[in-house]
Formats: C-alpha cells, structure tokens, sequence
C-alpha cells in the first residue's frame, strides 16, 4: 500500500507540508509551471535551504517578487478575504477539479474552527493570516501534490504543537492558538520544548483533511523522504518530514474517512424530499439516501442518509435542518475501505463516453458513468446496453 507518512516533531504548516511532499514529487516541473500559471503576480519557486545542517526545501512565495510572511513568521498581513472569496478564487484555477474541490474542503474546516474560536458565523467569518495569497498557495499546492503523489493512505506522528503566545490579526493568542486548538481535536499532539507556535491553523486543517492514521511511522519499505523546510531557524532543525512507504501486509484496513449524517423523517412528501436530495448534492454531499423506515404511532417514513467529507459535516447537518422537517441530525465519522477511482474518456460508435474505474484491496471494477451513456444512447437511437456493448 502506497503510505505517505507525515513526521511532525516540530509542527506542521502550509509551506512546510509542501515542501515536503515536493521533494516526494516525480514531476517537479509540471507542478511548479502549473502552481505559477495560477494567480498573476504571484510565484512558486523551490529553494533548497538547511536547517541546522539538514538539507531541505523551502517553498518561497512572492507576490510580485517580494516574499510574503506566513502567519507563523510575520505579522503585516492586511488581506481579509471570506469564504465565498476564496471559493470563487479556487474555483478560477486551471488545475484538475478534485484539486480545487479539496482546497475548497480545507478552507472550509478553518473556516468552522475560526467561526468556533471567535464566536461569528461561518459566513461572516474573514481570513485574515489564512487569507492571504501565500497561505492560498500552500493549501493548493499541497493538495496539487497529494494528486500528483495519489497516495492509498496518509499517516501522521503526533504533532508538535509549541508553547507561548502567537500574534495574530486577532490580537495576540496563546499556543495553540484557539482556531488551531479546534482543529487538532480527536489528533495526539504534544508540546515539546520550542516556545514558538509550531502549528498553524493551515497546517492543521491539512492533516485534518487528508490524515486518516495516525502514530508510529508504518511498517514496510521506505522509498524516499523529503523535508519540507520553515523560514525561522530553532534549536532543532525545522522541517516536516515526509516518508513514501510501501506499507506491506496493510492493505486490508480502511484507508479513508466518511462523515454519515441520519434523520428520520416521517411528514414530508416525496417533492420536498426530491427537493432536499438536489440541494444536499448541490452543496457537496458525496451521496445521498431515503432508507423506508416504520416510525412510531405506525407511520411510513424514511431514514434519510446523506455521506460527506469531515470538514462538511457541520455545514450539511445545517443544510438537513433547513430543507427538511426533522428537529435533529446524527452525525457519525466512519472509517471507510475506499478503492482508488480514476475515470477516462473512451470512445464508442455514439460518441465519447466516460468510464469510472476502482482499484484496490485486490479488485478492479469499472463501469461508465449513467449520464453520459444514457446521452450517447438518446444520441444513436438504441439501448443502454448497446452503448456499453461497444466500449472498449
């Protein structure tokens, strides 16, 4: 199984993190030439630094040719941006869509941690550090090489989280500090001995959004590390560390994690049912699902079962609350066995279809996605089953 391992003794942040999986990455070029064709003005370069005598990388971001500060380094940032700022910035971007959708997920956890931290809806919530266009590369970037890199797992060592104070836009906060706090809940940390923020609220809401394990580094064949490098300079070497490991013998266990949200609902009609499915799936729920159910006072119901990313949870469960009739959610974070799905585009005497294939845990399945085939069906005049009976 295809590992990726993150060594987190001293922290973990945007920068940082893709450094590191940077030096991981077979196609540098590619990465840097798509990263730089993103946002006018702003550039990625990769600059080998050392840090207490270990060689690593630091991805410099300038914005028109001046290195801007991240939220742990400097403290002049001025660009509050909200969530909707940033979706609409990310949904601009020429890179593959499940990039930006990720990117999109990251946002929108830190963004329900400062909503959480500072008390104002997530709406109402504007970036301040984690706003700024360094910070946007560095969440990009990241899940750009996760793509690229198409790990079956990533692990993590407890991370190290420092002591003190920070200064922030929101004035100067303990460490760490409150949206950072939230972030980290349900994740083993520890303090150590630096009296520096080590953790940041982008390096947190990363290995929020893409670490499903997290301990000791896995059993199996290393075959590379990369060290991703911070700007400040500590008694230790500043860095992130990141294994490619073929874990042997693990690839039996679940390797992703699913949010599923229930309800039951037994007084609404099968419109306003419809109606709320479309909306869940509008606003980025995996899957959606009415179960039958025999409710009490013997009423015909449903369960209704939407699945979703952990970082949307606490946005679908409202999304449930508003466009059903149900007084309550259940939430429940799943361990998930998740095949690795890629999709292409063949061709058949109809015209181009697209085809999803599933890969792991010792199968292989495909099957061409219903929409495309029923359309290059109502295009030829025949059958489903004639269309499929002609892909390749």
């Amino acid at each position: 199984m295809r590992t990726v391992y993150f060594e987190c003794a001293m922290g973990a942040a945007g920068d940082m993190l893709m450094g590191a999986l940077y030096e991981l990455c077979s196609e540098k070029e590619r990465f840097l030439r798509d990263m730089n064709a993103l946002l006018p003005g702003v550039t990625l370069e990769a600059e080998r630094v050392r840090r207490q005598g270990i060689a690593g990388t630091h991805m410099r971001v300038a914005i028109h040719g001046r290195e801007e500060g991240h939220p742990h380094h400097h403290e002049n940032h001025h660009e509050h941006r909200s969530l909707t700022d940033i979706a609409s910035m990310l949904e601009g971007f020429p890179l593959p869509e499940s990039v930006r959708k990720r990117a999109g997920e990251v946002y929108a956890l830190i963004a329900q941690a400062e909503s959480a931290a500072h008390g104002v809806d997530v709406g109402e919530v504007h970036f301040h550090e984690v706003g700024a266009l360094d910070a946007v590369m560095d969440v990009t970037g990241v899940c750009y090489l996760m793509e690229l890199l198409a790990p079956d797992r990533v692990c993590a060592s407890p991370v190290a989280v420092g002591s003190g104070t920070v200064r922030t836009a929101h004035g100067l906060l303990p460490v760490p500090a409150p949206a950072t706090a939230w972030l980290l809940s349900g994740v083993p940390v520890r303090t150590g001995d630096v009296e520096a923020e080590l953790c940041t609220p982008t390096g947190a809401a990363l290995l929020r959004t893409f670490v499903t394990d997290w301990g000791a580094l896995p059993d199996g064949v290393v075959q590379d590390c990369g060290y991703g490098c911070g700007t400040k300079d500590f008694v230790r070497a500043n860095c992130v560390r990141a294994f490619l490991v073929d874990a042997q013998g693990e690839g039996e266990g679940p390797n992703d994690v699913v949010t599923e949200l229930k309800a039951n609902i037994d007084d609404m009609t099968g419109e306003a049912l419809g109606f709320a499915m479309e909306r869940l799936l509008e606003a980025g729920a995996l899957d959606v699902a009415y179960i039958p159910a025999h409710m009490k006072k013997d009423r015909p119901g449903v369960v209704l079962v939407c699945l979703c990313r952990p970082g949307d949870g606490d946005r679908l469960a409202k999304e449930i609350l508003k466009h059903t009739s149900t007084f309550g959610v259940r939430r429940t974070d799943c361990l998930r066995y998740a095949m690795k799905v890629s999709s292409e585009r063949v061709e058949t005497a109809f015209g181009p279809v697209a085809r999803k294939t599933g890969e792991g845990y010792g199968q292989v399945k495909s099957k061409p996605e219903y929409e495309e085939l029923a359309g290059a069906a109502r295009r030829g005049g025949v059958s489903l089953a004639e269309v499929q009976k002609h892909m390749p």
